[in-house]
């Protein structure tokens, strides 16, 4: 599998992509531009807290990367959004039930000021930075139990070519 571009349309069966684009409306007394409702935050389970934390990710840099796992959040909405001085990341998404399904698995590479919302449920890697490690704000709704991450191994791994 080759690693295409993010684009709304491309990305739209798995989440959405954040971004400062659209319609925008002044604020703070005309200092600056806000962008509203980017993505819809879900939170599923009643004792389950928001949790803003930062991911730093280790910096891959080959040309083919090997997918050997996936991970889901099932009751609760996924947000990654770049920190200064981040570079390009990986995003491998999937649908599914309860696996994923593998004929959905598709790869974006995720770069700029671009952040990515993940559904509820969507199969998913852990970001992956390519090139330089990078700091990736987050957020989740957590209760601490089995129930926030569940994580499959694939009986093969994929590949997401990158060159």
């Amino acid at each position: 599998m080759r690693a295409r571009r993010l684009t709304p349309e491309a990305y739209a069966p798995y989440g959405r992509i954040v971004a400062a684009a659209g319609g925008a409306k002044d604020a703070n007394m005309g200092t600056a531009r806000r962008w509203d409702r980017l993505a819809p935050l879900v939170n599923k389970r009643a004792r389950a807290k928001a949790n803003l934390c930062v991911f730093r990710c280790k910096p891959f840099k080959g040309k083919a990367f090997p997918v050997k796992l996936l991970e889901r959040h099932a009751k609760s909405t996924q947000v990654f959004l770049p920190l200064a001085g981040a570079g390009r990341c990986l995003v491998i998404v999937a649908k599914g039930g309860a696996k994923p399904d593998l004929s959905t698995l598709a790869a974006f590479v995720m770069e700029g000021a671009l952040g990515v919302s993940y559904h509820p449920g969507t199969w998913h890697h852990p970001m992956v930075a390519l090139g330089k490690a990078s700091d990736l704000a987050c957020l989740v709704y957590e209760d601490g139990s089995k129930a926030d991450c569940e994580v499959v191994a694939l009986k093969a791994p994929a590949v997401v070519n990158l060159g």
